[in-house]
């Protein structure tokens, strides 16, 4: 469904309208919580500056209010797309491939706050930055979150300063993060899997930026608020909770074997000097 004017232009015509300009579009995939995504439109896609010219909903089968939610909406900036099955982080390559903006976010629909302006401060700091390739804003420490968890009490990451711009270098997830078209295009952009319908798509979209020579990184001075797990929705499809429990269990086998070896005093110094793994937690 496509409810405004200008989101009935095409891609060719918006591109050749704005091929010169610092402009964003921003991608949100949002599947029977409209709890959270009203907060999102109403506290981030409301708060962002005139450089989003275009917003896609892609809306994954949802069965509670969302569908209405979102007919109700009145932005000339949006494309709503209402989907007849919830087919999870696939959907990225088929919503970033209705815009035509020459600078691209994922914003996850459990992004519930951002500073004003936040869109334009993610714009700001990626054109400053040589080679960047993939740069997210922040999130707030909330104990309820399991990514706020992993970010402030399990990953570690260095702290760098460039031009004036606060970064933090280690695990780069896309709760709300900007690639270019320029990236996008070269790495082939988010992949869709047959089998799976959640998976860990920026995961695989940073290795694919990373492996083509371009920088990852997390924009400490920007910070949005991020309420996502079973705290914040107990309904969450079974199919991304199986893929947390696999993925778990998989993590807590590798941890076991990182124990071991790290045992071993020459494991250890070798280790240090070839850098093979971060030592077990």
């Amino acid at each position: 469904m496509f409810p405004m004017e200008a989101s009935r232009l095409s891609v060719s015509a918006r591109r050749r309208a704005g091929d010169d300009a610092a402009w964003i579009a921003v991608v949100v995939l949002t599947h029977s919580r409209v709890h959270l995504l009203r907060k999102c439109v109403e506290n981030v896609l409301g708060r962002a500056s005139p450089a989003t010219r275009e917003i896609v909903i892609w809306n994954n089968g949802s069965t509670d209010g969302t569908r209405a939610y979102l007919d109700a909406l009145d932005d000339p900036r949006l494309i709503v797309v209402d989907h007849d099955r919830n087919i999870g982080q696939n959907a990225y390559a088929r919503a970033f491939a209705l815009t035509s903006a020459p600078y691209l976010v994922e914003l996850d629909d459990d992004v519930v706050s951002a500073p004003p302006n936040w869109d334009a401060t993610l714009l700001d700091a990626f054109r400053r930055l040589p080679g960047m390739g993939y740069l997210a804003a922040d999130i707030e420490d909330d104990p309820h979150d399991p990514a706020a968890h992993h970010r402030y009490r399990v990953y570690e990451y260095e702290t760098a300063v460039e031009d004036g711009l606060h970064l933090l270098l280690g695990p780069t997830g896309g709760a709300c993060a900007m690639t270019s078209r320029e990236v996008y295009e070269r790495v082939g952009g988010f992949k869709e899997r047959k089998n799976q319908i959640f998976f860990l798509e920026d995961e695989a979209y940073v290795r694919d930026v990373e492996k083509a020579g371009f920088r990852v990184a997390v924009l400490s001075e920007l910070r949005v608020l991020h309420n996502g797990g079973p705290y914040y929705d107990a309904n969450e499809p079974k199919e991304k909770g199986e893929y947390w429990r696999r993925r778990t269990r998989m993590i807590a086998r590798k941890e076991a074997i990182k124990r071991v070896l790290f045992r071993l005093p020459f494991f250890r110094r070798l280790n240090a000097r070839f850098d093979w793994c971060i030592p077990p937690s």
